[in-house]
């Protein structure tokens, strides 16, 4: 028997996303996760694979939350105009209404899940 709210990532589940925000090449995504179907206040959970050089292009959210955890690999990170490295293991929250994208500039797939939680009551 197989439990429906158990995903698995392996699975052919990661769609193609060309130019996502402006960003460079073609880049794979799942969502995990929508608001619609999420156990709390997420808007999304995506697990998300940059193949070399290529990016999610610079961007800003509203007043939600947003988090990338890099799982495997390393890029650059832009945040709030700040450009520095990232690799496995990095968590890196994005503010509301802060810009931010991200550059896989290495000869191997970059890895991460992203995190998106709406504003909680008094969080705004």
């Amino acid at each position: 028997m197989t439990n429906r709210q158990i995903t698995n990532l392996n699975e052919d589940l990661l769609q193609s996303i060309t130019g996502d925000h402006g960003g460079a090449g073609t880049i794979l995504a799942h969502r995990v996760y929508r608001a619609d179907d999420a156990p709390a206040p997420i808007a999304f959970i995506d697990l998300v694979v940059l193949p070399p050089h290529t990016s999610i292009g610079l961007h800003r959210h509203a007043d939600d939350r947003e988090t990338y955890v890099i799982l495997s690999g390393r890029g650059r990170m832009t945040l709030d105009g700040s450009e520095f490295e990232v690799r496995a293991g990095d968590v890196i929250p994005n503010r509301p209404y802060g810009e931010h994208g991200l550059a896989n500039d290495t000869e191997a797939d970059l890895q991460l899940l992203v995190f998106e939680i709406g504003p909680l009551d008094g969080d705004r």
